[in-house]
This record gives C-alpha cells, sequence and structure tokens, in this order.
C-alpha cells in the first residue's frame, strides 16, 4: 500500500506516560534522530521529582516535548500537534494543552476499568465523545509490543517493557525519522545484555512496520533539514554544553579543573559530565555535602586550579559563607546555580529565575561578585567559558545562572574551534613584587583590573597570609582599621564595576530603529521573548527586543538603552526581581509580566502581553 507523504515546515510533538514508561529515553532517541536529519529543533523534558512516581496517577506523568522544523526556531512550542499518551493519566495530564485538530495516539492497552479510576474518568474516553475535537489513534501499544517479542526469552512484563521503542518506531515512521542511531544506541546501551538489545531493537523496527503497514496512519510527514550556518553541529543539552565550556576553559587557561559538587537536581548532570573527562585534566570531587564541595573548589583554586562548584538554590544558601570567603580572599571561583523552583525543595524538577537576588546579595557583608546568565542550552557553554575568563582575570568568584529549563532542554549546537574562544590565560606570580625586590604583596593589584596576584602555595619567596579576616591594602597583614577595611570594600566593588568595560554593550534588536516598546529578558527567557516579538513583528507590529547575559555588572549602556524607550517590558520567572534592580538604578518605570509555574512561557501568552503594552501607548 503506497501511502502519501505530506511536507510540513515544523512538527510539535508531546510523548508522555508513567515515569518508568522511558518517556524522556523515548525523547531523548527521537530528538537524535531528528537532529541526524538536519532538523532545527528544541525541547523541553518535563518529570516528576519522584524517582518512580505512583504508577498511573497523574502526580506520576513524565513528559517530552520536541519542537523541530526546517527553519530557525526558538522555543519547545507552545503546544503540540501529536500527544502519545501511554496511559489515562498522561491523556488527561496533557489533554488541555492540546489544540483542536491535534493528534492523540492512545496506547489502548492501559485503558483499564482500574487505570481509569484513578484519574477521575467514569468511563474511557476514547469510547465516547470527548475527544471528537481531536485526531485519535487508538494503538494496543503494549500488546502489540509482547506478540512481537514472543520469539525472545522474556517474561510477559519484560516484554511490555519495550513498548516505548515500539512507540519511537511508529514514530520513526510517521515522520521519517533515520533508524541506524536509535538501532546502534540499543546495542551499544545492552551491550552486556545482547538479548534484552535485540528484544528492544526488535520492538522498534515492528512499531516501524506497524507505521508502514497498518491502515490507522494513511499518511506519513516530513519536515526537510533546516539551513544552519556552515559548521560542525551536534544536539546538546544545556548541562552537556555547561561541562564543554568548563573543560574547553580549563584546555585555554592552561589549569587544571577542579569540580567540588553535591549531586542535586537539576545540577547533577555536570558532575556526570565532567567525571568522564579526565584524559583534560578534569578532577572531580563529589563531597558530603554542599559546603565541603564549594569548600574543596575553593581550596583547588587557592593551589593554583580553576575551582568550580556546582549546585542549585538550596546549594547556593548553604554555599554563600564560603563564596563570601572567596570575595575577600579574591581568589578565582565558578559557581553554578542551576535554579529550579523554590522555597526550600519546592519543585525540584521545574524552572524558575528566583535566584537573581540572593546570587547578587546572598552573603554577609559587602560582597560583590559578577552575575553570568546564559540565554540557551547552547550557549551554557558560552556562558562557562565566559564565567571562567572573568573569575580568573580579575581574580573574583563568578555565580553563573543557568535555570531547569536550559540544563534539560536541547538544541543544535555548531561546534567552535578553539581560536574562536577567548584569550583566558594567566600569569602565576613568581617573585617579590614589592619595592624593595624582597617583599611579596599579596594585595598590590593590577592597575587596569584591580586583580591582586596569584600566588600558588609553596612558592619560595611568596609566602602571604590568607583568609576570611580583613586584610590591610597591599601587604596583606590582618587589619581591623577602618579607613583600610572601608578601602578595602571599595576596592573589591570597584574591580567588580570595572568589568563593565570588559563586557559587550547591550545590543538591541530594533529593525527599523522606530520601536517604542523594548521587551526586555535575561537568562532562559530569551527564547519565548524572542519567538513573542517575532509574532508581534510578522502581524506589522514595532517593537524592539535585548537580552542581558552579564547581570552584574550590567553592560556599560544599559541606563541609556533602557531610557531610549517610552515603554520597558521584563518578563521573569520570578516576582519582578531584575525589574526591581533596574527601577532603583536607572529610575526606569519597568512593566513587569511574572508567572512563577515551574514553566517556561509561552510565546504566544507573551506575545499578548506585548500587543497589550503596544496598545496601551
Amino acid at each position: 500500500m503506497t501511502k502519501q507523504v505530506q511536507q510540513l515546515d515544523r512538527v510539535i510533538i508531546r510523548f508522555a506516560g508513567d515515569s518508568g514508561d522511558g518517556m524522556q529515553l523515548t525523547g531523548d532517541r527521537f530528538t537524535s534522530g531528528t537532529a541526524e536529519f538536519g532538523n532545527d529543533l528544541s525541547t523541553l523534558p518535563n518529570f516528576p521529582a519522584e524517582i518512580r512516581a505512583p504508577a498511573g496517577t497523574l502526580p506520576g506523568v513524565s513528559s517530552f516535548q520536541l519542537h523541530f522544523a526546517d527553519h530557525d526556531i526558538l522555543t519547545p512550542g507552545d503546544a503540540p500537534n501529536v500527544l502519545v499518551a501511554m496511559n489515562p493519566a498522561a491523556l488527561k495530564a496533557n489533554l488541555g494543552d492540546l489544540p483542536r485538530g491535534a493528534d492523540i495516539i492512545a496506547n489502548t492497552d492501559e485503558f483499564t476499568k482500574r487505570n481509569l479510576q484513578k484519574v477521575g474518568y467514569d468511563g474511557s474516553p476514547l469510547e465516547d465523545d470527548s475527544l471528537s475535537e481531536w485526531r485519535v489513534h487508538p494503538v494496543p501499544l503494549t500488546s502489540l509490543t509482547v506478540k512481537a517479542l514472543e520469539g525472545f526469552d522474556l517474561s510477559k512484563k519484560d516484554a511490555e517493557r519495550s513498548k516505548n521503542m515500539f512507540a519511537l518506531g511508529l514514530l520513526s515512521w510517521l515522520y521519517h525519522r533515520p533508524t541506524e542511531t536509535t538501532i546502534k544506541f540499543l546495542e551499544t546501551k545492552f551491550a552486556k545484555r545482547p538479548d534484552i538489545a535485540k528484544a528492544n531493537i526488535a520492538a522498534f523496527q515492528a512499531g516501524w512496520n506497524y507505521g508502514e503497514t497498518t491502515e490507522s496512519f494513511s499518511v506519513s510527514y516530513e519536515v526537510k533539514p533546516a539551513q544552519l550556518p556552515p559548521g560542525v553541529y551536534r544536539n546538546i543539552s544545556g548541562n552537556q554544553a555547561l561541562a564543554y565550556g568548563l573543560v574547553a576553559a580549563s584546555v585555554k587557561s592552561k589549569l587544571p579543573l577542579f569540580l567540588g559538587s553535591y549531586p542535586i537536581t537539576p545540577a547533577s548532570d555536570i558532575l556526570h559530565e565532567l567525571s568522564k573527562h579526565k584524559r583534560f585534566g578534569i578532577r572531580t570531587f563529589q563531597a558530603e555535602d554542599e559546603i565541603a564541595g564549594v569548600g574543596a573548589a575553593l581550596g583547588a583554586s587557592f593551589g593554583g586550579a580553576l575551582g568550580v562548584t556546582t549546585t542549585s538554590g538550596p546549594g547556593v544558601a548553604l554555599k554563600a559563607e564560603t563564596v563570601g570567603l572567596a570575595v575577600t580572599t579574591e581568589l578565582p571561583l565558578i559557581v553554578v546555580d542551576v535554579q529550579r523552583a523554590g522555597p526550600s525543595t519546592g519543585m525540584p524538577t521545574k524552572t524558575e529565575q528566583t535566584d537573581l537576588l540572593m546570587a547578587l546579595y546572598g552573603r554577609n557583608g559587602e560582597s560583590p561578585l559578577p552575575v553570568v546568565a546564559p540565554a540557551t542550552p547552547s550557549d551554557c557553554f558560552d556562558a562557562a567559558v565566559e564565567a571562567a575568563r572573568l573569575a580568573v582575570k580579575y581574580r573574583t568568584p563568578v555565580m553563573l545562572l543557568s535555570d531547569g529549563y536550559l540544563a534539560n532542554g536541547s538544541e543544535p549546537w555548531r561546534v567552535p574551534s578553539s581560536a574562536e574562544l577567548p584569550d583566558i590565560s594567566t600569569e602565576f606570580a613568581t617573585a617579590p613584587n614589592g619595592e624593595d625586590g624582597t617583599t611579596f604583596l599579596p594585595f598590590k593589584r593590577d592597575p587596569e583590573t584591580l586583580a591582586r596576584p596569584w600566588a600558588i602555595p609553596g612558592t619560595a619567596g611568596l609566602e602571604h597570609r590568607i583568609g576570611g579576616i580583613e586584610k590591610a591594602d597591599g601587604t596583606g597583614n590582618i587589619s581591623y582599621d577602618p579607613n583600610n577595611h572601608d578601602k578595602m570594600v571599595r576596592l573589591r566593588q570597584t574591580k567588580i564595576e570595572g568589568i563593565a568595560h570588559d563586557i559587550p554593550a547591550l545590543d538591541v534588536d530594533d529593525p527599523d530603529g522606530d520601536a517604542r516598546v523594548l521587551v526586555l529578558g535575561w537568562g532562559s527567557t530569551y527564547g519565548p521573548i524572542a519567538a513573542a516579538v517575532r509574532r508581534i513583528r510578522r502581524a506589522g507590529g514595532k517593537v524592539a527586543q535585548a537580552h542581558l547575559r552579564h547581570l552584574n555588572p550590567l553592560p556599560a549602556n544599559t541606563g541609556e538603552v533602557l531610557r531610549a524607550y517610552d515603554k520597558v517590558l521584563l518578563p521573569e520567572i520570578n516576582l519582578g526581581q531584575l525589574a526591581l534592580l533596574l527601577r532603583a538604578r536607572f529610575l526606569v518605570d519597568i512593566i513587569s509580566y511574572n508567572r512563577v509555574r515551574g514553566l517556561p512561557f509561552k510565546a504566544e501568552e507573551l506575545a499578548g502581553v506585548i500587543q497589550d503594552v503596544i496598545d496601551s501607548e
């Protein structure tokens, strides 16, 4: 039977099921095939915090959304065109996001009376008219998988576990995804269990064959590769990109990288990834707690390494005292905060931008430090390199604010050459720097950067005091002199403020130069804001966009940019933290738009807000 092939410019697919159904793996494999095919893509994994949430319940639903297209895209998409629902809970939890006419592929085997009752269905929605607004494709995924694996020495329960691979095969046929990468992945993943590898491959191929032969799907779809700038590309998540950026910074700076970290969602994958790269001189230390992790990292910096610690919001709170120690000792240290929903444990697997004020001011005393925030998953690479550059050049701890959306999301990344990366070279102090030629002054500053010399312990003639008690300017002797303390506080602040002259100016995207409304953002709001701005412009509206990567210090022209527009709209996934700071500093009446739902903004939502602001002019 010859089936029709329909061309599409983009598709949004959401896989949803129990947290034990392998939806994240299924989505990840579909994403890898999509990246290999050459589409632009963006993903949104969404899963419970529990290791194994109650089966068949709404809180236990795990999903993976993928947006792929033949053109440049910016977000995982507002609403899926296709929902793969592995059970009634997955259907009910996600049905509200589906637009009319969307496709639902439902695993009918799981729509039992017991499973329906768990989520409040009196009867099966697959058998009444409640789903009439959507195109429903009932598929007995579980029983088809078991039947496909009859020839394997597997129990029924073990065979059922491969139903996600059957679903992956079906979707791979439906959207013309490459199959070789998934087969190779399964062979590698289950190399020690070749029987399991063969079973999963058989289920995957059975799903593909089902799509090819069934009358349930008379049309398959093709999304052509995107026209991306030339280069070598790979699909990458934010945590992977951040880890690779730290490795690149270590190589460029010729400093051994030391990671002192305590596992915490959603930052743990950085520790996992860096532990694989010992050949680059990377050392990873899984500490007994957050305080030990940052203490070890700062100790490594004192010893001449590039010290890094990774965590999320609760861990930043625990690390605050040691970060303050790094401020006063003026040693390079990179503190990665992959923000998550709080306060306290909050929603560990959900995203927020609520740690900004803590990053800036969450330490005792006047303890300024630079704050850098990536905008996209792949931008986490560049943000990590930039954090290392600032830390080493200015002898300061640097806070890098990623978040759960960036950490777990993925997109194509053009791999840069080493020549494209900034210079992060540093020189250690090797000889006395006092006027008498025999004295070492640990706080004698570089006239340009105000950075103090970095002397490796044990270097003959460079013995000096270091610690949390205030030191005298120049000599580093312990000092309680009021005037000296005031001077040191101001020197440390001036050093950070001076970084504003070493970072790019705030760039404004205002095509015609006549927009009266500016949409400002920071961090992971970049994609939804940019997509919303595109929608407004396509409809004939005029709006400018700017995005902040450096949050402390702010680019030197920030005030000038803000005052150039009649209205400034600032969407944040918090209650207005950056807006508070900008209003206070620049006396500009920032319009705040805030949602704290543990999810990224939707482009359609922001487009409506932007249009309202334009219309109020």
